[in-house]
Order: structure tokens, then C-alpha cells, then sequence
């Protein structure tokens, strides 16, 4: 019977073999054997991406925020169940804190991984039960989670729904979507606004911490912020965004959609929170009280916030997005104290 030390410890060694894995020059063959792995399972996972997700999963397994995190939480549960998780794949491990939560908490995973994130999933958690074998146990992968007792399900706001009637009537957490937003003020530096294009670009745009829209001061020099992400021009060098900046350029061309170009980006002024691939949104306000006033009708909506030096309340500092801590829950959910609860 593992005990909740146990499962720390195995944890803490986990971030450790990850740790070795990218900075061990005699482990640069694997490293490299793995991300072409990935790449060759999903086109978007290409090497800078995938030792990017890597390098956040070894950040939150840090020995002591690791054990800080869990000492908030009950060490054992009552009474172990089956947790059902259908994980998301749209970055790389994206599903991983969600394993780490239902194992750490002493309960039973039960996954559905996304076709999309099949290799490196299964490999980080191969890697775990090599490193404790007991939680060969405690973990399977399946494609059916009837079984389960309780259930984790990520998705779009259409697939909610169909979560919501498969699992609504066992304890569940169900996330539909959300996009990430960033707040301008006009008194950033451009190497300040340089940090926003990591939270813009990094996994192309493809997560729901990625910022889609910015929100600035009336009247805002947006060439100034095209200028500061120039460093970012690299990602028409994947063919699939090259595709997607082609295609909406295209479409606001024909469609006569005012817009400004910085020759991977194409920045447009638009009501709609989520943009696509290459597109990012903006919109403008006259005042504190309006820029709180438009953040509030879409927190449902928004999974986090940017600015400068995190200087917006709540906020994470530009190039920050996508390094959340271990008690940053999606959607605001605290996983482990749902967790905690079963049994």
C-alpha cells in the first residue's frame, strides 16, 4: 500500500528524471528521440514546444512547493475511488496536473488520452511507474470511463455538453473553453512588451492560456507592440501556421477587414475573445472602471490575465501565461479539494 510520502517522493523523482532529461548532455540523443516522437504524432508539437511543456512539468514537481501544495490538502482519502479523466491535447501534457492531482490525492486514475497528446502522456507516465512501480496500480489508460466513480473531463463548450450528460450525475469537474487576455496600458517598455509575444505565440496560440486579445487604452500606437513581438517571426516557420496566417490574411483582404500586419500577426479590432490561429483581437477602454467593467462580463470566459510586471490585480506578468503553479487551477476549480471530497 503506497502512502502519501510514497506517492510525494515519486513524484519529486519524476521532476528530477525530467530535469536530467533536458539539461544532461548525455541524455540530448533521448531528448531528441523523444520531441521528434511527439512531432510525428502531432505536427504542433515540434522540439522548442515540447521541451517548453517538459520544462513546466518540471517546475511544479519541485520538492518544496510540491510539498507545501499537498500539505493544504487531506493526505489520504477516505474511501479511494476511481476518477475518470478525459484529457485535454491541445499543448503538450496539458493533462498532466490533473494525473498529478487524482494520484497524489490517493485516488485511482482512470485516463482517456487525447489522440492529439498520446506519446508524450503515455511516456511521462510510463516514466512514473518505472519510477514507483506500485502506481502500475493505481493508473490505467482506457478509451471507455464507465468504471469510474468520479470524473475530470476537458473540452470544448460543445463537448461540456456531452460531458455533462455522460458523468452529470457522479461528483465531476467539467471545463468548457476559455482564452487568456491581456491588459495595456500604454506605459510599457518594449521589452516588456516583447515578454507578451511568449504568452501570444508559445504552442502557437493553441491554449487556453495563450492570449488572444489585448485590451489598451483608447487611442493606443499598436505598432509599437508589432514591433516589440518581431522576435517572434520564427513560427512561420511551421508550415501548419504559415497556413493559418495565409488563409485569414486572405480573408480580411476580401473581406476588406480593417487590420494590421506584422507579417506572421495580424492584428484586428474585434468584440470576440477567442481569435484564430496568427490573429490576435483587440479592444480598447476609456477608463479603470471600464477596462474592470469589460474584464468582469467575460471572467467566465477567461482562464487568466496578463500585464506588465503583473500589475493588473490578479494578474501574471507578461511571459508568464503559460507557467502556472501547481495551485493555478483551470477554470478556477481547486482539483485537489474536489478530490479531497470523495469518498
Amino acid at each position: 500500500m503506497m502512502t502519501h510520502a510514497d506517492r510525494l517522493a515519486a513524484f519529486v523523482a519524476l521532476g528530477q528524471r525530467l530535469n536530467a532529461l533536458l539539461l544532461d548532455p548525455a541524455q540530448t540523443d533521448e531528448l531528441a528521440e523523444l520531441t521528434a516522437r511527439a512531432r510525428n504524432n502531432n505536427p504542433w508539437f515540434d522540439a522548442p514546444n515540447v521541451r517548453a511543456a517538459l520544462e513546466g512539468v518540471a517546475y511544479l514537481l519541485r520538492e518544496q512547493p510540491l510539498r507545501q501544495w499537498a500539505a493544504r490538502y487531506r493526505p489520504e482519502p477516505a474511501d479511494a475511488q476511481q476518477v475518470g479523466v478525459v484529457m485535454a491535447g491541445n499543448i503538450p501534457l496539458v493533462g498532466f496536473h490533473d494525473a498529478l492531482c487524482v494520484l497524489l490525492s490517493g485516488h485511482r486514475l482512470l485516463a482517456k488520452l487525447s489522440s492529439d497528446d498520446t506519446l508524450l502522456m503515455r511516456w511521462i507516465l510510463d516514466e512514473l511507474v518505472r519510477l514507483e512501480p506500485r502506481f502500475a496500480n493505481q493508473l490505467q489508460l482506457a478509451e471507455r470511463l464507465n468504471a469510474a466513480d468520479a470524473f475530470i473531463a476537458t473540452g470544448s463548450d460543445n463537448t461540456a455538453r456531452y460531458f455533462e450528460y455522460y458523468f452529470g450525475k457522479r461528483p465531476h469537474i467539467i471545463r468548457r473553453n476559455r482564452t487568456s487576455l491581456a491588459v495595456l496600458t500604454g506605459r510599457e517598455t518594449p521589452h516588456e512588451l516583447g515578454l507578451l509575444g511568449e504568452d501570444i505565440f508559445r504552442y502557437y496560440g493553441l491554449g487556453c492560456r495563450n492570449v488572444s486579445k489585448v485590451y489598451a487604452p483608447a487611442g493606443y500606437d499598436f505598432p509599437l507592440l508589432l514591433d516589440a513581438l518581431q522576435p517572434w517571426h520564427r513560427v512561420l516557420e511551421h508550415n501548419r501556421y504559415q497556413n493559418n496566417y495565409d488563409y485569414n490574411k486572405s480573408i480580411m483582404l476580401v473581406n476588406r477587414v480593417p487590420h494590421l500586419d506584422s507579417g506572421f500577426l495580424l492584428l484586428t479590432e474585434s468584440a470576440q475573445l477567442v481569435s484564430p490561429i496568427s490573429v490576435l483581437h483587440h479592444g480598447s477602454y476609456t477608463s479603470e472602471v471600464d477596462l474592470v467593467d469589460q474584464l468582469t462580463d467575460v471572467a467566465a470566459q477567461t482562464q487568466c490575465i496578463v500585464s506588465a510586471g503583473g500589475q493588473y490585480p490578479g494578474s501574471f506578468a507578461f511571459g508568464k501565461a503559460q507557467e502556472p503553479g501547481l495551485a493555478d487551477y483551470a477554470d478556477g476549480v481547486d482539483t485537489m479539494a474536489f478530490l479531497a471530497d470523495l469518498g
